[in-house]
Parts: structure tokens; C-alpha cells; sequence
């Protein structure tokens, strides 16, 4: 008993870590979208600036803590939303996961490398690398107690339960019973409806950021006493703690919160009593990944059966496609050959030897380019296949058996292992990829390669350089020509796949996988196929690297390395097998260069390296894939196209499909020329079957003039003139793809325009985003609810009605919402979310109101109902622009009626004068 007690109690302190790690990994993935693979880092950072200030610099240990915790980790995610979340968030997933893995490769680097600076100024710093039995917050000793035989706690243990104990209320009290937390769960739900609401989502995600790093800020202070300053045990925390994470849906912080608390436990009793595991080395330390392996697959289990693992942006268009073999790979030739020639004249055997190691790199970086540039998926486990690879060739080659027979075992291994960790990880997607890939590394080297008869002892396996005829490798200089052709080979092979049948069935995989399904290819076998090739090329990478050093040990290539590696590759051009040999002589020589001309730190090539992640939030594609895209816009003399990048493209309406034709509907009425048309007053309106609208109509307060706007390539508006006036209902009718949608969202602020200009109140708003354009009056009750589903009616209502007056009122119009309003609005039907999400509008109307299908899907009866709320915002001033498809309804509530066709206004005017003849025209195209 008193054993188990101890196991919880001692469970409890790591699960208090896992539960602050876990609910800053929460907060920021809600907020922002994107997971923070550097979580742990910011905490490593924080646990080194605590050390330094408290046992450098002598400073006392609470304030000091709280310095870090409420000042300095919070600013680190404050800047860091700014420089690189932000624009991280619109980029493909393999951009986002490789960018905050450079950040955890390059975090603890650059505050090493900032202590030796101060080092280096006389400051008085301690060493900080790999530094144990740390003072923390409390005593120095720790204080301990007995609390039964054999069962004792500590003042550190005490601090921390404590501390997370008051964050648990703290977090409570903010979510649940503040009006940030309110927002916060509000931009979670739905961001877009967010801005539309007038709240700034961008400020959101700053302070979400600022909470999650100030939360593993926290977690490293208090983690000091227990982990020490290494930088491994940080992220190897953050991978555990991901794992509570999945257990709150990355949704919910409560659940997070509890489940760190678990996996504490569980960890620590799954290690103290599994006796069975006595005899298999390192088993002990492996617990925590075997949980996160596990948990990623039976909490997942929901997830996309072999989906994409990261659905990126499509490639950029290849500016020499179907150019003559020459020009495609001319370039490429003559640097392979120069290289070779450089090899035996100009280098010296020094740089001969980087040069050849930066080659067989370039073998292993190929492999990225198979499993994450075809296949969009990230791999975080390709060191393990490397490791795995040159263990068996090392083996073997002891055994007797020629370097040969031996290369090839090895890479019938790797990618044996590949295809091992493939088979259960692949039904899940993105970061549940990366995340089980990486807890297979962790195993791989905690066990699998911490067995006798593989790891060789310590010193591991001579792997000696062949001898092929009359070149002997044992020469780094014939060794680089001979990695030179393997690398050529390789490549053309990798080029002749993506063009083959079979590279094409790849292709369709990564980009519509249902679609490929539906065309008889099967995703799971064409993905394992990747995943095993992709191991197999690692492998046979690895081997020919472990030749170069003629010598592999277990530990030369850990999981960690691996992360290192995708950063670099990915950094410059994952969809091009040239561009991974680039990768690998930058990683090989960067270094030297460094140390010769600028400082002998090892530090900065890590953040160098790390920081070149960042470059994916302007050239997802790499720097390397930049350079030729780049050249070719201005050889023809283009630049960048305006709106949206083409790399990028928004998700399009469903009713505003572009359409390349310039010409208005054949036979239909001139286009509206500009907006006085519209001055005339409406001829009739009000609820269906209601009294004559408004007898006149007040002062313009929305007007489009001329506006063109498009998505990604394709025009959908050109040209639009729009105006509706105080106290009037504008109905914009017309067929799918007509632009109806897209109107909604310029008016609205959430597209920016092409061309033309946006007037509010005859303030031009041109430039005003969902935000500015929301809190001067405008807003959208865009298609379908505008509610959010997993808030509760109340809180609905609040965002909008901060009064609580003004929510009774509400209620005392609707007595079916204060019945139901702790119930969360996605339970209700569609109607009561219509009367939810217009209901506040009746105590506050706004300036205008832009109703994107407010019938649609709903009962006549409650298309009744809607209709006559909106016509009390029109008597009660608002300006509506309707958009329906159904024209019945809307007819008999507009004052004004506009056509629209292919992006273009075919006919306006006054209600009375819409004929049938007109209407099929603008419906069905035909003339008059």
C-alpha cells in the first residue's frame, strides 16, 4: 500500500507538469488553429532564465519566478504570434508542423547561446547545459516530511500541487466566468463568426498565446528542481503532456487539465509494477511514449482513415514544365559535375570529406522528399529507420558478409521497420501522424535499439568503406563522386516515379483521396507504399552515412536528430529531390563556415537551422522551390498577382464559383450603371403578406461601387454597384455562381476587393476588415446560423448583449430561449438558432444587416417568423441587404430588387417593376 501511494504521490507531481503543458498546448491550438511542436521549449527557456537570474545573478527566488511566469514567457508568445503564428495559420499543415519544430530545435539553442554571449562579457552566468539538482521556487534544500512508511513528500512536490492547483481555479474562473474567457470559447467555436461579432480574432490568439507560454512558463519553473536544464527531458515532456491534449479533443482545457493529472499517474504505476518488462532495457523510461502511442490511437480513432496527413497548399505551378530534358536538369548536371571536378582539384581533404558527408545526407533528406513531398505526410521517425538500417548493415558487415549484401539488408530492414510503424499509425492525420511517428522514434531508441545483440557495446559497429573495382571509398574524395551518382540516380528515379502511373495515383492521393478511392486506388496501400519506400531510401541513406564515419553507434542518429533534419529539408524544398541534396551539404558545411568565420558556438547552426522554419510562413513550398518561381515572374516581366495568393487559395462559395466569362448574361437588361439608380424609393415590402413597406427611405449607409473581387485566380465579381439606404430592403436574387455569396463577404469585410470601393455611411471602408467593418454597424448573418453551437444560449446572447436587461428582454420576447438557455446552442433546431442568432438585433439594431439565406433550410412557418423580425429592423432603421435564393419570400418583403449574373448587376430596381419574364431571364440566362 505504502508503495502505491508513493507511486500516485510522486505520478501526481509530473501529471501537475503534463496538465500545465497540456493546457497551454489547448488554448494556443484553439485559438490559433496550430500546434505548438515548441511548447516544451518555451518551457526549457523559462526554467533557464529562472536558474540564471535566481542562482547566477543571486536574485530571490519568487520574484525572480514571477518575473519569468508573468513577464518574460508571455512576451515570448506575444512575439512570437506576431512574427510567426499568425501567418503560420493560413499556410498547409507540413509548413506549420515543420516551422514550430525548428522553433523547438532552435528555442533552447538560442538561449544557450545567449548565456555563453553573457559568459563571454564577464557576467556572472552559471553553466547551463545539461545542469541537475536545480534549486526551485522554495527551499534550498528541499524540506521534506514522512507521511507513512516508506511515503514522503518534499516542498518542491508541495509547491507544485499547490500552484496547480489555484491555475486549475484560475483557468475555471477565466473561462467560464469571464468575458475574455467568453470570447476566447467563442473564437475557438468559430472564428470567422467572431470577427463578424466585432471581435478582434487576432487579439484573441495573442493573449490565448500569451496564456499558453505564460502556463509552460510556469511548468518549467516548477519542473527545474525535478528535470534540471535539459533541453531532451523539456520536449520529451511536451510530447508526453500531447497526450492529454488528445484526451481534451485539443478543445477542452478541463479535460486536458485531468488528463495530465492521469497520465502522471498511470505513468508512474505502469512503470513501478509492470515486473514482466524487468529484462527489456530502457522500458522503464519508454513508458510514457508507449501512452502516447496508445492514446493517439484509441482517442483518434474518429480521425480521417488514412487521410492526408498534412493537407497543404498545392505545389506552385513548375515554370519548367514540359521544358526539353536539358533545361530541366542541365543545371543540375553541371553542378554534379563541377562538384565532382572540385573534388579532386580545388578542396582539400578536409573539405572533400564535409562535402562527401553532406552528399550522403542528401541521401537520407531524399526520403522526406518521398513520404512528405509526395505523400503529404510528416514522418518525425526517419532517424530511426537511418539508425535501424546501419545497425543490421553493421551487424552483418561483423558477421562476415560484404559491405554489398549488407547495404541491401539493411534497407530491406528499414524499410521492413517503416512499413511496421506505417500499418497502425497511418489511419491517423496531421499532428496525430507526426505525434505517433515520434513516439515509434522514441521506442525505437529507448528499447528496439538499446537491445545487446544489436547495439554492438558502446563503441557500436565498424562499418568500413567498400572498395568497387578500382576506386577505393576509403578516399572521402572517390567516395563524394560515387555519392554524387547515387544522388543523381536517386533523383532521376524519384523524378521518373511522379511522372509513372503509379506516382500519379500518389498524386491523387495526397490531393483528393476520397476521389482516388472512388477511382480505384486504394489510399491506405498507396500510402504504405510511400511510408515503406521512404524508409527503405532513409535507410540505405543511413548506411552509406554510417561508411562515411566507418562506425554506427546507438546513439548517433536519435529522434531528436530526425527533428533537426525535417526542419532543414523542409526549409529548403520538400517537393524536389535535388533540393534535399542541397539541404544536405548546407547542414554539412554551414557549420564549419560558421565556426571559421563568424563563432565557434555549436549553438547557432541550431538556430539557423531551427529559424529557417520560419520562412515557411511566407514560401511554404521552401526557399529552394522559391528561387526558380521567382525568377520565371520576372523573366515575364508579372508580379505577384493581386488578392489572395494563388498558392493559397480561400475556400470559394458554393454560389460563387468563378467564371471566366467577361460578358453579362446574353439578353439580359444592361448592367446597373451606378449606384443613384438606386435612389428611388421602394415601392412596397414588409413581412410576407404584410402592409407596403416604408413610405421613404433615409441617408445611404452600404454602398459597393465598382467592386471586383476575386478567389485565388479567378474573377467572381466585376464590377458590382450596390447601395441600400437607412430603413431599406435591398434583395439581391440571382442563380448559383452568380457572386451572391461573395457579395455578403466584401460587404461584410471578410474579402478584400480587387478593385472598386466600399462605403459605410459614406465613410469609405474600403480597406476596414470583418472587424472595423462590424463595429461601425455592419454586420453579417452569414448562410446557414449564425450562432456558436458549443456555447449555451445564454452565453450567445452575451456576446452580443452585455447588459443583462437587454438578455431578459430578449427572453421576454422569446420565452422558448429562457427555457432552454443553459442548453448549448448546437442542440437546437434551425429555427430557434435563426431566432437566436437575430433575436439581440431587435435590442440593438444595427446600422446594416447582411442576410446571406436567412430561410434557408427552415420551416415556411419560421420563415414566417423571420421574415417579420426583419421587418422590424427595418422600421426600426437598419439598412438590409437580403440575399435568397428563394424569390417568393423575398419578394414580398424587399423595396428594392437586384439581378445578379456572373459577377455583374443585370437589373435593379423598385420591387412593383421585377416582372416574370425578368426574373427567368436573371435565373435562367434567357433573354426577354
Amino acid at each position: 500500500m505504502g508503495d502505491l501511494l508513493a507511486f500516485v504521490l510522486s505520478g501526481l507531481v509530473s501529471g501537475a507538469l503534463y496538465a500545465l503543458l497540456a493546457t497551454g498546448l489547448v488554448l494556443s491550438y484553439s485559438a490559433s488553429g496550430l500546434f505548438n511542436f515548441a511548447h516544451g521549449a518555451t518551457a526549457y527557456l523559462a526554467a533557464l532564465a529562472f536558474y540564471e537570474l535566481h542562482s547566477g545573478l543571486g536574485w530571490p527566488a519568487l520574484p525572480t519566478a514571477l518575473l519569468v511566469v508573468c513577464v518574460l514567457a508571455p512576451g515570448l508568445g506575444w512575439g512570437l504570434d506576431r512574427l510567426m503564428f499568425r501567418r503560420l495559420a493560413r499556410v498547409g499543415e507540413t509548413a506549420q508542423i515543420v516551422a514550430t519544430i525548428g522553433l523547438l530545435v532552435a528555442l533552447p539553442a538560442a538561449g544557450l547561446w545567449a548565456v555563453e554571449l553573457l559568459g563571454d562579457a564577464g557576467a556572472p552566468v552559471l553553466p547551463a547545459e545539461n545542469q541537475f539538482g536545480l534549486p526551485g521556487v522554495g527551499p534550498s534544500p528541499a524540506r521534506s516530511w514522512r507521511l507513512a512508511d516508506g511515503v514522503g513528500v518534499d516542498s518542491d512536490q508541495l509547491i507544485t500541487w499547490a500552484v496547480t492547483a489555484v491555475v486549475a481555479v484560475a483557468l475555471w474562473v477565466l473561462l467560464r466566468h469571464t468575458r475574455l474567457g467568453l470570447r476566447l470559447r467563442a473564437a475557438v467555436d468559430d472564428r470567422t463568426l467572431t470577427e463578424l461579432r466585432g471581435i478582434s480574432a487576432d487579439r484573441l490568439s495573442s493573449v490565448a498565446w500569451m496564456l499558453a507560454s505564460g502556463l509552460a512558463g510556469l511548468a518549467g519553473v516548477l519542473a527545474t528542481p525535478l528535470l534540471g536544464l535539459s533541453a531532451h527531458d523539456f520536449t520529451l515532456f511536451l510530447f508526453v503532456s500531447a497526450t492529454a491534449a488528445v484526451i481534451g479533443r485539443f478543445a477542452s482545457v478541463p479535460l486536458a487539465f485531468a488528463g495530465g493529472l492521469g497520465l502522471g499517474v498511470v505513468q508512474n504505476l505502469v512503470a513501478g509494477y509492470a515486473s514482466f518488462a524487468e529484462g527489456l532495457t530502457g522500458f522503464r523510461t519508454a513508458v510514457p511514449f508507449l501512452i502516447l502511442f496508445a492514446g493517439l490511437l484509441v482517442l483518434t480513432r474518429r480521425a480521417r482513415t488514412a487521410g492526408m496527413a498534412a493537407d497543404g497548399p498545392p505545389p506552385p505551378p513548375d515554370p519548367l514544365a514540359g521544358a526539353p530534358w536539358g533545361r530541366r536538369w542541365g543545371a543540375w548536371a553541371a553542378a554534379g559535375a563541377l562538384l565532382c571536378a572540385a573534388l579532386y582539384t580545388v578542396t582539400t581533404p578536409f573539405w572533400s570529406g564535409l562535402l562527401a558527408q553532406g552528399l550522403a545526407l542528401g541521401l537520407v533528406f531524399m526520403s522526406f522528399t518521398v513520404v512528405t513531398g509526395l505523400g503529404a505526410m510528416v514522418s518525425l521517425a526517419q532517424a530511426a529507420f537511418v539508425t535501424g538500417a546501419a545497425l543490421v548493415a553493421g551487424l552483418l558487415m561483423s558477421r562476415g558478409w560484404p559491405f554489398a549484401a549488407a547495404l541491401a539488408a539493411g534497407t530491406c530492414v528499414a524499410a521492413a521497420l517503416g512499413a511496421l510503424v506505417a500499418l497502425p499509425a497511418l489511419r491517423l492525420g496531421g499532428r496525430s501522424l507526426a505525434l505517433a511517428t515520434l513516439a515509434l522514434a522514441f521506442l525505437a531508441d529507448q528499447v528496439l535499439f538499446q537491445m545487446r545483440w544489436l547495439r554492438g557495446g558502446d563503441a557500436g559497429w565498424a562499418v568500413p568503406r567498400p572498395v568497387i573495382g578500382p576506386l577505393d571509398l576509403s578516399d572521402d574524395r572517390a567516395l563524394g563522386v560515387v555519392l554524387v551518382v547515387l544522388a543523381a540516380v536517386v533523383a532521376a528515379g524519384l523524378g521518373a516515379l511522379r511522372n509513372s502511373p503509379t506516382g500519379r495515383a500518389m498524386l491523387a492521393v495526397r490531393s483528393a483521396p476520397a476521389a482516388a478511392e472512388a477511382s480505384g486506388v486504394s489510399v491506405l496501400r498507396t500510402k504504405l507504399l510511400l511510408f515503406t519506400l521512404s524508409a527503405g531510401l532513409a535507410g540505405f541513406g543511413g548506411v552509406m552515412y554510417a561508411s562515411y564515419n566507418t562506425r554506427i553507434t546507438a546513439t548517433d542518429f536519435t529522434a531528436m536528430t530526425g527533428l533537426v533534419w525535417l526542419a532543414v529539408v523542409v526549409a529548403a524544398g520538400v517537393r524536389r529531390a535535388p533540393y534535399a541534396v542541397v539541404a544536405g551539404l548546407v547542414f554539412a558545411v554551414a557549420p564549419r563556415l560558421l565556426s571559421d568565420h563568424l563563432t565557434a558556438s555549436s549553438h547557432l547552426p541550431l538556430v539557423l537551422f531551427g529559424l529557417a522554419g520560419l520562412a515557411l510562413a511566407n514560401d511554404p513550398d521552401g526557399y529552394c522551390a522559391a528561387v526558380p518561381v521567382r525568377w520565371a515572374r520576372r523573366r515575364a516581366g508579372a508580379g505577384v498577382p493581386a488578392g489572395p495568393s494563388p498558392t493559397h487559395p480561400s475556400p470559394v462559395p458554393r454560389d460563387s464559383a468563378p467564371d471566366p466569362a467577361p460578358d453579362p448574361v446574353p439578353g439580359a437588361a444592361r448592367p446597373h450603371p451606378a449606384p443613384p439608380a438606386f435612389e428611388a424609393r421602394g415601392s412596397g415590402g414588409g413581412a410576407p403578406g404584410g402592409p407596403a413597406g416604408q413610405a421613404s427611405a433615409g441617408r445611404t449607409l452600404l454602398e459597393l461601387c465598382g467592386v471586383r473581387a476575386r478567389y485565388g485566380g479567378g474573377s467572381v465579381l466585376r464590377g458590382v454597384d450596390l447601395a441600400v439606404r437607412e430603413g431599406e430592403i435591398l434583395a439581391v436574387l440571382g442563380p448559383n455562381g452568380a457572386g451572391k455569396s461573395t457579395v455578403c463577404r466584401v460587404a461584410a469585410g471578410l474579402l478584400p476587393v480587387d478593385g472598386g470601393t466600399v462605403r459605410v455611411a459614406g465613410r469609405d471602408a474600403t480597406r476596414d476588415g470583418a472587424v472595423r467593418r462590424s463595429r461601425a454597424g455592419v454586420l453579417l448573418a452569414p448562410e446557414g446560423r449564425g450562432v456558436f453551437p458549443a456555447l449555451t444560449i445564454e452565453e450567445n446572447l452575451a456576446l452580443r448583449l452585455a447588459d443583462p436587461a437587454d438578455r431578459d428582454a430578449v427572453y421576454d420576447r422569446f420565452p422558448r430561449l429562457r427555457e432552454r438557455r443553459r442548453v448549448a446552442a448546437g442542440s437546437l433546431s434551425g429555427g430557434e438558432q435563426q431566432m437566436l442568432a437575430l433575436a439581440p438585433l431587435l435590442q440593438r439594431p444595427p446600422r446594416v444587416l447582411i442576410a446571406d439565406e436567412p430561410s434557408l433550410g427552415l420551416a415556411p412557418r419560421v420563415v414566417d417568423e423571420v421574415y417579420a423580425l426583419l421587418g422590424e429592423l427595418r422600421a426600426a432603421g437598419t439598412a438590409l441587404l437580403l440575399v435568397e435564393e428563394r424569390a417568393a419570400e423575398v419578394l414580398g418583403a424587399a423595396d428594392t430588387v437586384a439581378f445578379l449574373a456572373r459577377g455583374r448587376v443585370s437589373w435593379c430596381g423598385p420591387r412593383a417593376e421585377v416582372e416574370a419574364d425578368r426574373l427567368a431571364d436573371a435565373y435562367l440566362g434567357t433573354g426577354s
